[in-house]
């Protein structure tokens, strides 16, 4: 019998709580899988199987405390366990079990959360059918059968994972082999591109699928393993024929809907949510407002955006013209760009600008480095770059760390006028806001134009209301007058 024991939990961490068993007595276990998840206030950590056998005891249950060598349980090593295990897989045949291994999911990103398995242990499955997805803080990473056999499944549907972590076998078979092409073959007969009713899709396209009501039979699949894409979801999207059942019965949706349903967050969303909390707990928020007449900045556009884009490749718009406002501004109201450390307070004489950028699993915040030496044509660059990357999943951990401000724009989404809530530890988040064609006084006289509602929120702790707004009003100077920003008045 091998004891199951709390590991050292890291420096200074006493003591650490049972977060959940993913086996319970009797079940069949195997060397090094995941057997409980502990949490301390710093960290969660994983206690693996010591040993191929059955688990035959749990001492501590969800939601105790534990300290290191504390005694978790016990697996009975060998017996049913190895009994049980070959039985599940390959009876079928007497083919090898090729590992599904949990890939590299990109620089800086250590674990992710198994999505919801498309197959069951025991199923048949095709080589390189998606299987299952794993979500990160970052990104989604689809894993795909490694050879056609039957699916044994080891890590559970809401498990953390490490890359390299075997999550399951599939095991070759004679049957597998045969049922796998035929399968495959099946769409190929009916002449069309376009996948199966039936095909199974992956979290990220299901939630664009069910969204937009679009028919997953009508979606062209053209991921390099025949899958339906995200990418090919939402360019279906306004073309494709609506899904037949919530077409017909406008009323019908309801009915076979239940009236409340449980989804965990994804990780990304609970970094989200728990950032935003800490922001709220921490600073001493306060928002002040101003508008400003972009009628300057839209005819500068508009005069030189064709000859911009043909001389730098990249197109001219307003975020350009905000970060340079904003870097002026932060040059001369040095205490939106400090933070506060303690008792202390850091000012910055470098302008890190975060640039808020919004994907299907929510709003992330990438750095556009150094801001004041980059040029319009820059800064317009790498804006599109750290927004693709975001859209892409592909920000690594140091693009989304160290910004001193942050500039968010909820104007893209019609958003007329907000509160931000800063971007902790920095000071300091512009909101812009939508553009809209409103009546002016201008000299006695009324006149129509283009305006947009600004708000700064900002750490009252170290800003004062004086500073703030004169911050703003800077901004709104320098884009109502974009020549003062080049003569550097």
């Amino acid at each position: 019998m091998a004891d199951i024991l709390t590991p050292a939990l890291g420096e200074s961490v006493a003591e650490a709580s049972i977060a959940k068993w993913t086996k319970k007595v009797g079940d069949a276990v195997k060397k090094d899988e995941v057997l409980v998840e502990l949490e301390t206030d710093k960290v969660s950590l994983e206690v693996v199987a010591p040993a191929d056998g059955v688990l035959s005891a749990i001492n501590a249950n969800d939601g105790d405390t534990v300290v290191p060598g504390t005694v978790l349980g016990s697996v009975t090593e060998g017996g049913a366990a190895a009994a049980s295990a070959p039985a599940a897989a390959p009876a079928a045949s007497g083919g090898a079990a090729v590992d599904i291994a949990v890939p590299t999911m990109g620089e800086s990103v250590a674990e992710g959360s198994i999505g919801t398995w498309l197959k069951k242990s025991g199923d048949t499955v095709a080589k390189d059918e998606l299987l299952v997805e794993i979500e990160t803080d970052k990104v989604a990473v689809e894993v795909s059968a490694p050879a056609a056999g039957v699916l044994t499944i080891t890590a559970a549907d809401g498990a953390t994972v490490t890359p390299g972590q075997v999550i399951g076998s599939v095991a070759a078979s004679g049957a597998a082999a045969a049922a796998a092409p035929a399968a495959a073959a099946a769409p190929a007969n009916t002449g069309s591109a376009q996948a199966p009713a039936s095909a199974h899709l992956s979290p990220a396209v299901q939630r664009v699928v069910s969204e937009n009501n679009l028919n997953p039979a009508s979606l062209s699949a053209s991921g390099p393993k025949g899958n339906i894409t995200k990418a090919d979801a939402i360019a279906a999207i306004g073309a494709a024929t609506p899904a037949a059942p919530k077409a017909a019965a406008p009323a019908a949706p309801r009915a076979d809907q239940p009236r409340e349903e449980r989804v965990k967050m994804t990780r990304l969303r609970q970094t989200i949510a728990r950032r935003l909390k800490e922001s709220q707990n921490t600073a001493a928020q306060l928002t002040t407002f101003n508008e400003v007449d972009m009628t300057n900045v839209m005819a500068l556009r508009a005069q030189y955006k064709e000859v911009f884009e043909k001389r730098h490749g990249v197109k001219l718009g307003f975020m350009s013209f905000f970060t340079k406002a904003v870097v002026q501004a932060l040059h001369e109201i040095p205490a939106v760009n400090a933070e506060i450390d303690g008792t202390d307070i850091i000012y910055k004489n470098h302008y890190d600008i975060g640039i808020a950028v919004g994907t299907d699993k929510g709003l992330v915040v990438p750095v556009l480095r150094d801001a004041d030496a980059l040029s319009l044509a820059g800064i317009e660059k790498g804006i599109a770059a750290l927004g693709k990357a975001a859209r892409d999943g592909a920000l690594t951990m140091d693009q989304m760390q160290g910004g001193t401000f942050t500039i968010t724009n909820g104007g893209t989404y019609g958003s007329l006028m907000s509160t931000p809530i800063l971007n902790t530890p920095q000071s300091g988040i512009l909101g812009m806001h939508n553009i809209v064609q409103r009546p002016m006084a201008i000299n006695g006289e009324v006149k129509i134009r283009p305006m947009m509602y600004l708000a700064l929120s900002y750490d009252h702790r170290i800003v004062d209301g004086k500073e703030a707004v004169t911050f703003l009003v800077r901004i709104k100077e320098l884009l109502e007058d974009p020549a003062r920003a080049l003569l550097d008045l």
